[in-house]
């Protein structure tokens, strides 16, 4: 089974871009998208043999993640069921006979750390979320999570020590989640590889340069790992300031 995420950065200028082209490219089985700035009804996008699910934001042109899948669902939530995290369209759960699927757009903590303490108190509900249906059966969760977890995961990690994305908070946070039972399926399959991002700047020629950050992922429930075949950094696929990341599990 392949699993696609992928932060398209406005879904409606990555269609511009591409989009189509290299969703059928990629093929999978389980389509995740973020950022897709959307409200209902402003792209009509549809691809044989898959249905899909949108979550949009309530303010216009900001956040929003949908999925598109080849298998239907055994049930589909929106949100993480608390009010104050469900209102910026950042959460789709599919549940499907042998696991939760959890497409997520974590919010950033933004310039100057204006929104740390929203963004700890997300990691926290977050992180209770999965564990809740982890106690039920597996789950595979996936997206922007906006954190670099080690210095391995960004082109300059002492230079961006304090920065949004890269806070000892955040980072903490993280460690948090996967001591609780999860696996990060790049880093179980590559712990040491170098280089290896999935977000570039769009400034200093960053992407040309391969100045980046690490911030998509793939985490599953630690009873999974062993059944991880591949995971891969889409780096060669254009159309965001994201590339897409891959899970075949």
């Amino acid at each position: 089974m392949k699993l696609i995420s992928w932060n398209v950065n406005g879904l409606r200028a990555c269609e511009n871009k591409g989009f189509s082209e290299s969703f059928k490219q990629l093929d999978a089985d389980f389509f995740c998208l973020q950022e897709t700035k959307m409200q209902q009804g402003q792209l009509d996008l549809a691809f044989d043999g898959y249905k899909s699910y949108w979550n949009y934001a309530e303010k216009k042109g900001y956040s929003g993640t949908a999925i598109f899948t080849r298998h239907e669902p055994l049930d589909v939530s929106y949100g993480l069921g608390i009010d104050e995290h469900d209102h910026e369209g950042r959460v789709i759960t599919l549940e499907t006979k042998d696991f939760f699927l959890v497409n997520v757009y974590t919010p950033n903590s933004q310039d100057g750390l204006k929104r740390l303490d929203y963004r700890m108190a997300w990691d926290d509900a977050f992180r209770e979320y999965l564990l809740r249906l982890d106690s039920e059966k597996p789950v595979i969760a996936c997206g922007d999570m906006n954190v670099a977890h080690k210095e391995i995961d960004l082109k300059n990690p002492k230079t961006n020590r304090k920065n949004a994305g890269f806070t000892d908070e955040e980072r903490g946070k993280f460690t948090q989640l996967l001591s609780s039972g999860f696996t990060d399926s790049f880093r179980y399959l590559y712990p040491d590889k170098e280089g290896a991002y999935s977000w570039w700047s769009y400034r200093f020629k960053a992407r040309e340069k391969n100045a980046g950050w690490r911030i998509d992922y793939f985490v599953v429930s630690n009873r999974l790992a062993d059944g991880i075949k591949s995971a891969s950094i889409h780096n060669e696929v254009f159309g965001s300031d994201h590339c897409p990341v891959e899970l075949v599990i």
